[in-house]
């Protein structure tokens, strides 16, 4: 059996740290270059894909621009409408179209976002029909994902139709498909994610890692502010400078064998001014950089960090 990866190793992270968001209407996305130099500069190896059109559409276009920096291919975000009958046929040709590029990148997991309608309608009540054809879509996209080699990761969304632990509860419980352990769209959505790692650490397939505030949390909860206006409120700052015990929840993973891949996925949006490279959003990756240095650290003798640190923004 070969051993798992070290947990610097099995470090990624994705576009829309840095503002490129597959959200209509998301501002400003800053341009491929710049994004994959930064994370380069900091040390990652591995990006998840982006936004449709961000990067070249053709795979080895996107290959070479890829290599240019350094990078490998992780993994995709990738909307699907799951619940309407309708639209089946079409969910899964999306599905065999990317998993056949994902595969053909060397990529290792497929994202599935269930949204209510391809541009991104409001989350609605849905009936139980809708459930269950929900659950034999992602089914089937198993198999899809099977036969290319990728593992399908459900992805818990704030508005989308997998957001709420009931949500959570029921693809866990109708369906073999693994999660996306999402800290931050899981504690937004009311489900704690530390309890996700302590009771369901095996249906667990990989980890997107993002602090989140509280108070702004609740705020968007209320409706006071749209996603876009809570992220540019804060609601998920760096890691180690949220409310959210991040360093517990990995090192509960680990312990329990956890051999997925951790992604710093901080949903953040640039609007006004675009800030001059080096500046932005890159500032608190590597402040989250830098607090994963300090998880990896601890982690040998159980330990988690109770908040972010000073080192230089590099894997030691």
């Amino acid at each position: 059996m070969q051993d798992r990866l070290a947990f610097a190793d099995r470090i990624a992270t994705a576009p829309i740290s840095w503002g490129v968001c597959e959200v209509p209407g998301w501002g400003h996305q800053l341009s491929p270059d710049r994004v994959l130099g930064e994370m380069a500069a900091l040390g990652f190896t591995k990006t998840e894909l982006g936004s449709a059109g961000w990067l070249p559409p053709h795979p080895d276009q996107l290959r070479s621009l890829l290599d240019r920096h350094g990078l490998g291919l992780l993994a995709s975000f990738v909307p699907l409408v799951l619940h309407d009958v309708a639209t089946a046929d079409a969910a899964l040709a999306q599905a065999t179209e990317t998993a056949q590029l994902l595969t053909g990148l060397g990529a290792r997991y497929f994202n599935t976002a269930p949204v209510t309608t391809v541009d991104w309608a409001p989350r609605r009540t849905y009936t139980e029909d809708e459930w269950q054809h929900l659950y034999e879509q992602l089914g089937r996209i198993d198999e899809i994902c099977a036969s290319h080699d990728l593992v399908q990761v459900v992805h818990e969304h704030i508005g989308c139709v997998v957001e709420t632990e009931d949500d959570v509860r029921r693809v866990l419980d109708n369906t073999a498909v693994k999660l996306v352990l999402d800290t931050g769209h899981l504690a937004v959505g009311g489900f704690d994610p530390l309890d996700i790692a302590n009771d369901f650490a095996d249906r667990v397939g990989l980890v997107h890692l993002k602090d989140t505030r509280f108070d702004v949390a609740e705020r968007l909860n209320a409706n006071e502010l749209s996603l876009m206006e809570a992220v540019q409120a804060g609601l998920f700052p760096a890691l180690g400078e949220g409310q959210l015990p991040i360093g517990d929840i990995i090192a509960t993973l680990e312990a329990k064998g956890f051999d997925g891949h951790y992604v710093i996925e901080q949903d953040c949006a640039i609007t006004g001014d675009i800030p001059s490279p080096g500046d932005g959003p890159v500032r608190d990756v590597a402040i989250s950089v830098a607090y994963l240095q300090q998880v990896g650290s601890t982690l040998s003798d159980g330990l988690a960090p109770s908040g972010g640190g000073n080192a230089p923004p590099a894997w030691s």
